[in-house]
């Protein structure tokens, strides 16, 4: 998949820069023409997953949609999966296109024996979610994206349909009485056609495999914006946009998708309004334009935000009391497992006010701004006085870690590292995570990365989820089978708050932590100067052999190898490309 979206990405780069001069002459120079950022492959499927045929109805060449197509209606017959719907049967079957997809199918027709062929289509995460109805009892929903719709087909021609996330695809032939002709029956996946510059391999296939499925569920999710979620979340949440942004930097390097999300959020957003109603997602805003900064080094594009950054800092300097509490308004929130624990959230929100203050200091710095700068450290000063009670919150005590209002060693000990993979999130497991790296435990949080996102594999998931407790893969069926009498429906059976059942995202991109943490702590990137001009590598192997990848910059990549000896000590061999400095 690396390869092929690579190759294609050059070729579609290529073509971008003549897409002026391709369009018609009518069209030419036009300020109505908008150019997408993406391209569309067409995909077989990849298995028959299941087929029914009652009555006197049914299917012959089936297997003929696995086979690659060319996406044209033809005259010569034979190549077709014949159809035979008769008024007393049904005939149905279900496609699975072998990995989570962003787009629609494309579905083309024979010389069938009526001129329209209706056809009920469902799309699914899961192979359940494919299989079932809207009720408001499973949390199915046409929300966002359209997955579940009737539809017409033509007679010999070509339709294109549907706008989701999926892998698996169901088709129920609703015409009464027809002899339908399917030629192909394939996936039109949109996706940016970029390069993975960044790579992880190691010794341990399953984190290869996780470092891995993170990068590919942000992947998708860089649409024209970066989303939240193919499926449902399509929309620009700001906050949850900072592990993606991570993975961005690491795998992807610099990418539009980026500042175009984050000058959506902040011209829809005049302060004093909260960034998506939620304070705290106005306070990753600014976390996020400081790790773009130092990862990517892009001082005018900073400074474009000096007026906004300023209005926002003064008005979270309001939001602190005689005490140095936050008293944040809006939505207070961290991430909804986090909910119910008051504490651990307002502990959380201390936190972070704490390392918006932080970055402000550091960024208003680098824009020349003493002024700026020196409220930030004054009002940073002030919130350290007051030291919350993380009630055994994860959320709130991994960002208490972070932002140096208890040591990370005892966070770790105390809570992080208390139960394993109980208590982790997707989202805020990042954090998490970060913290324990904080404390010096890289195993531990190798481990958990192993048990938590590694049994989300073990379920048969291609991208990571919205939210996943470990308890939930206790008997629980793969997502990409039929459920087995005895077996737990995971996707169905699971979920909270707005995600209830099959209305919960199966491919979201905050929770792709771990391909960014496992570059930054293993392979040990550790950016000192803005932009990469300075780099710091310190790996961390743990239990692992060896480990290889690369990261990268803003000068090109940096290729990096460590073995560990059999004395224990680790041999690096690092590659910097001119203009980045290696520091120790």
């Amino acid at each position: 998949m690396k390869r092929i979206l690579y190759t294609i990405g050059l070729l579609w780069a290529c073509a971008m820069t003549q897409a002026q001069t391709l369009l018609p002459p009518v069209w030419q120079g036009s300020a109505d023409v908008q150019y997408s950022s993406r391209t569309i492959a067409y995909l077989p499927p990849t298995r028959i997953v299941w087929q029914e045929t009652t009555g006197s109805s049914s299917i012959e060449g089936i297997d003929k949609l696995l086979l690659p197509g060319n996406g044209q209606a033809e005259l010569v017959g034979g190549k077709e999966c014949v159809i035979r719907k008769r008024p007393d049967g049904k005939v149905s079957f279900l496609l699975d296109f072998g990995r989570e997809l962003q787009g629609g199918i494309q579905i083309v027709t024979g010389q069938s024996s009526r001129k329209e062929a209706k056809v009920r289509i469902r799309f699914g995460e899961s192979v359940s979610e494919a299989m079932c109805d809207i009720t408001p009892e499973n949390g199915a929903t046409n929300d966002h994206a359209i997955r579940d719709f009737h539809f017409t087909l033509p007679w010999l021609g070509v339709a294109e349909i549907g706008n989701s996330g999926f892998r698996f695809v169901r088709i129920d032939v609703e015409e009464p009485e027809i002899d339908l002709l399917l030629k192909e029956v394939r996936a039109t996946f949109g996706y940016r056609d970029i390069p993975y510059l960044g790579s992880f391999k190691s010794d341990n296939d399953r984190l290869n495999d996780i470092w891995m499925t993170g990068a590919y569920t942000v992947h998708l999710n860089m649409q024209e914006y970066i989303w939240d979620g193919v499926k449902r979340d399509r929309l620009v949440w700001i906050g949850d946009l900072h592990p993606e942004l991570m993975t961005v930097n690491t795998v992807f390097g610099y990418n539009e998708v980026i500042p175009k999300s984050l000058d959506l959020i902040r011209d829809t957003t005049p302060v004093p309004n909260w960034m998506n109603g939620i304070s705290s997602y106005s306070i990753w805003w600014l976390l996020i334009h400081k790790d773009w900064y130092l990862y990517q080094g892009n001082l005018d594009y900073l400074k474009e935000q000096k007026e906004y950054m300023t209005t926002l800092f003064n008005h979270l300097i309001t939001k602190i009391d005689d005490q140095g509490k936050e008293m944040l308004d809006g939505t207070r929130f961290l991430d909804w497992p986090s909910s119910p624990n008051v504490k651990g959230v307002d502990a959380g929100l201390q936190a972070l006010m704490v390392m918006a203050m932080d970055a402000g200091h550091e960024m208003a710095l680098a824009m020349g701004d003493k002024e700026l700068a020196g409220r930030c450290a004054k009002a940073s000063k002030k919130l350290k006085k007051y030291i919350p009670d993380h009630n055994q919150s994860k959320q709130g005590a991994a960002l208490m870690a972070l932002a140096g209002l208890m040591k990370a060693e005892k966070a770790d000990k105390e809570v992080l590292s208390v139960g394993g993979a109980q208590g982790f999130s997707t989202f805020y497991g990042y954090y998490m995570l970060e913290a324990m790296a904080k404390a010096g435990n890289y195993q531990g949080a190798m481990d958990i990365i192993s048990e938590y996102w590694g049994a989300m594999l073990d379920l048969g998931a291609t991208t990571f989820w919205e939210d996943f407790h470990i308890d939930w893969a206790k008997n629980a069926a793969r997502i990409d089978e039929l459920v087995p009498e005895g077996k737990i429906d995971v996707h169905s059976a699971y979920g909270d708050y707005c995600y209830k059942g099959f209305r919960h995202s199966l491919c979201h991109g905050w929770a792709s932590g771990p391909t960014a943490w496992l570059s930054r702590h293993v392979l040990g990137v550790e950016v000192v100067e803005p932009g990469f001009k300075k780099v710091r590598i310190t790996p961390h192997l743990g239990n692992l052999k060896w480990v290889e990848g690369t990261f990268p910059t803003p000068y090109g990549v940096i290729q990096i190898k460590h073995t560990k000896g059999a004395d224990g000590k680790v041999v690096s061999d690092i590659q910097v490309p001119e203009g980045v400095e290696l520091v120790k």
